[in-house]
């Protein structure tokens, strides 16, 4: 027990040491955050298999090497008993979504049990992707934008009729004009091919 203790005690202070100088976490909440998501299931393959090569694509070839030596002593530790293996092992899944994430430039707040409720959105890609099929996301988010496009444009019209008849009344049709406006822009922004209109203007960007 003594040298379980020592064992998963060195792992704790040299990853936490690595980790957390590369690193710092503020709220924030992800599907990879979850032990249902995809960073986690990876993880949880290099285990099964001794080999480390799985959980790799989900970090930065810069990070490489820290998950690399992670691994190792996460594979040491994991020989000292059942409780320093799930200890291990959940050191392990943390790091590897916290470098994940931060590769994002996101934020990280802690890893998510399973049965984390996760956007409806990406619960659709996921089941697009292991259907080989982009159907039924396609028609999903069709479907999204077709609606906040009517429902922004409902609003700039109904305002726009009042819009005359009082300062305040002139201010609510600017307002919904620009969430209208900047809701398309970034749909716009987002469609393939949109990327060439802004070469050559990529410091100009539209505000009202």
């Amino acid at each position: 027990m003594r040298a379980e203790r020592r064992t998963f005690t060195v792992l704790l202070v040299t990853g936490a040491a690595v980790i957390g100088a590369l690193l710092s976490a503020t709220t924030a909440e992800c599907h990879c955050d979850t032990m249902d998501g995809p960073v986690v299931a990876a993880a949880k393959l290099a285990l099964e298999r001794g080999d480390v090569t799985p959980a790799l694509k989900w970090v930065k070839l810069e990070d490489e090497k820290v998950i690399r030596e992670l691994f190792a002593k996460v594979l040491s530790a994991r020989t000292a008993g059942a409780e320093a293996r799930e200890l291990a092992d959940r050191f392990f899944f943390e790091s590897l979504v916290r470098l994940h994430r931060a590769g994002e430039g996101a934020a990280y707040s802690g890893l998510q049990p399973q049965g984390t409720p996760i956007e409806p959105a990406i619960s659709l890609a996921d089941q697009a992707i292991a259907a080989g099929d982009a159907a039924t996301l396609t028609k999903a988010m069709t479907q999204a934008v077709d609606a906040g496009i009517r429902e922004r444009f409902t609003r700039v019209i109904a305002a726009k009729k009042r819009a005359d008849e009082s300062v305040a009344a002139g201010r609510e049709f600017v307002q919904a004009y620009v969430e209208l406006t900047h809701y398309v822009e970034r749909l716009h922004g987002e469609a393939p091919g949109t990327e060439r209109h802004s070469e050559g203007a990529a410091a100009v960007e539209h505000k009202h």
